[in-house]
């Protein structure tokens, strides 16, 4: 993640085949980033991502704005969005509301200054309407005036955890940084069956359709609004929480991206055997060439 490409340019001159997948605005500098991590900002490399883009055999990005990216050094670019094994994240028929109703965020200390962005609007929900939060991956996280129930983050537990949660929310400014992202929060919730909410931006507007499979909120209003309609109403929690899962299942599973994945991987190698078949047969070809007299003076 630090310094120079120098083993990417190490691999590229011993004809070694690279497949770079990436899936944040990595090639951005750390002004955009979290203040947790911004201490790396003298260590990154900017223009290290450009240059394992133009090394690679071929790129996969997580969506359309880093493959716009990537596409300006290498025209093998393929869209592969965040995916979900829907055998591990598998919706609990059985399983009822609770009481309250529980409204869910996960993510990280880097990520949670986006949740922080609700602060004031989930405050002001608590005085109207009965609700929990529960927070995962922060688990000193309090807001005043908000039922908090927050647990540390275990990739053990991590479905286990999700599995309390009525409705899924993913705050996000708008900046360059976040439209990078590539909506796994939002894919986590729906593949559990878990009606989400979600900021328009970046490609939450590609997985979101709203009042379809999702709902979408950008203003305070709307997200007051939105997470209202879904505490209120268990049919409309319901009806979300079923079309978001059948979304998750034609469009973003493991199981169907994980063969064009392979797809790629095989075409590369293809790709390095012709390669190196047509520098043998040329190195052959140059031994087999009768010896001129141009070639004698030459040596």
């Amino acid at each position: 993640m630090l310094g120079p490409a120098l083993i990417e340019r190490f691999l590229n001159i011993k004809r070694v085949p690279i497949v770079f997948d990436f899936d944040d605005a990595i090639f951005l500098h750390y002004t955009y980033i979290s203040p947790v991590n911004r201490y790396l900002r003298l260590l990154k490399f900017p223009g290290k991502t450009k240059t394992i883009c133009r090394l690679a055999s071929h790129v996969l990005a997580g969506n359309a704005y880093l493959a716009g990216y990537a596409s300006r050094f290498n025209p093998h670019v393929t869209v592969v969005p965040s995916t979900v094994d829907t055998n591990v994240y598998a919706v609990d028929g059985s399983r009822k509301s609770s009481d309250p109703l529980v409204i869910g965020w996960t993510g990280s200390y880097s990520t949670v200054q986006y949740l922080n962005t609700l602060r004031s609007t989930l405050q002001e929900l608590a005085k109207r309407e009965r609700f929990k939060l529960r927070v995962i991956g922060v688990p000193n996280y309090q807001l005043e005036g908000v039922e908090v129930e927050a647990v540390p983050w275990n990739s053990e537990t991590e479905v286990a955890d999700l599995r309390p949660v009525d409705v899924g929310i993913m705050p996000l400014p708008d900046d360059p940084w976040t439209r990078g992202k590539c909506g796994m929060k939002a894919l986590q919730y729906m593949g559990l069956g878990i009606p989400t909410v979600c900021s328009p931006v970046g490609v939450n507007s590609t997985i979101i359709r709203t009042d379809e499979n999702g709902l979408l909120a950008g203003t305070e209003d709307q997200w007051l609004n939105q997470l209202t309609r879904l505490l209120h109403s268990a049919a409309l929690r319901d009806r979300l929480g079923k079309a978001g899962r059948a979304t998750v299942e034609a469009e973003y599973s493991m199981s169907i991206h994980a063969p064009r994945v392979y797809q790629i991987f095989e075409s590369v190698v293809r790709q390095r055997s012709r390669t190196k078949m047509h520098r043998q047969s040329r190195t052959q070809d140059e031994r087999d060439a009768p010896i001129t007299p141009l070639d004698e003076l030459n040596r």
